[in-house]
């Protein structure tokens, strides 16, 4: 099926009907579903990626200078992370939205490539959230695994202009998510591909689908015999592989199931 099968709002009512004809769905999340809440997709042109580039893992562990610079990014950027939780918290969207299935009983995982933390905020129990790339709203010890809270984190960077060292073993605290270069949570994909399989509906939302292995679990999914749903604004390398596309707000893709 192509794009040019369904204008939005028929396939927004043809969403409908394939959510309330599932039994198990999966909901893959991406960049886009973070955006109207004030959160920019890094990967867009104009995104902070095109004026300074991730810092890789190896660099983050190797030199102090990388790592105070990735905390400085970090911190610089947090206040976007604050006002969205808020936002997610008060208003409704495309977390809202996401929620409201959820809370059907039918929806066996949200897997996510975001590390906002905006599912656990919108009300969604955190097992039930598999982030495949790791969580920024908190840190840990990459020596010893311990969880540090950015609060306390931030206060000593302001005052001394580096991170504190683990209070638990004097390890190098990092945001809890997955850096270029590091390697991906090997029980949060097998997770998401054990759900991928057993689902009959995927919808993969906001997501460009081009970073590897996340991009991979919607193929799990079709191979498995689900039914697979894209809904983002641009095309995709796996829409010719997709049952449904909608390119729209998911938000507006959602409407006619909630009833608005």
């Amino acid at each position: 099926m192509s794009v040019d099968d369904y204008k939005p709002a028929h396939a927004a009512r043809e969403l409908a009907r394939l959510i309330d004809r599932a039994r198990r769905i999966v909901v893959f999340t991406g960049a886009g579903v973070s955006t109207d809440c004030g959160i920019p997709d890094f990967r867009s042109p104009g995104g902070q990626w095109a004026n300074a580039m991730p810092i890789p893992f190896q660099d983050f562990v190797a030199d102090p200078e990388a790592r105070r610079e990735a905390w400085r990014r970090k911190f610089a950027m947090q206040p976007y992370f604050d006002t969205a939780t808020n936002q997610t918290v008060h208003r409704s969207g495309a977390h809202t939205a996401i929620r409201r299935l959820f809370d059907t009983g039918r929806v066996t995982a949200v897997v996510t490539q975001n590390i906002d933390n905006l599912h656990q905020a919108s009300g969604i129990p955190h097992d039930s959230v598999i982030e495949l790339h790791g969580n920024g709203s908190f840190a840990t010890c990459l020596d010893c695994g311990a969880r540090h809270e950015l609060d306390a984190i931030f206060e000593t960077f302001q005052a001394t202009g580096d991170a504190p060292p683990c209070g638990a073993c004097g390890g190098i605290l990092k945001t809890a998510t997955v850096s270029f270069g590091q390697a991906m949570p090997e029980q949060e994909v097998l997770r998401a591909h054990e759900h991928a399989l057993g689902c009959d509906l995927f919808l993969a939302l906001g997501s460009s689908l081009v970073v590897y292995p996340a991009a991979n679990v919607p193929v799990v999914a079709k191979q498995g015999g689900a039914t697979l749903v894209i809904v983002n604004r641009e095309p995709t390398p796996l829409d010719e592989i997709a049952d449904m596309i909608i390119q729209d707000d998911i938000s507006a893709a959602f409407a006619p199931w909630i009833g608005e």
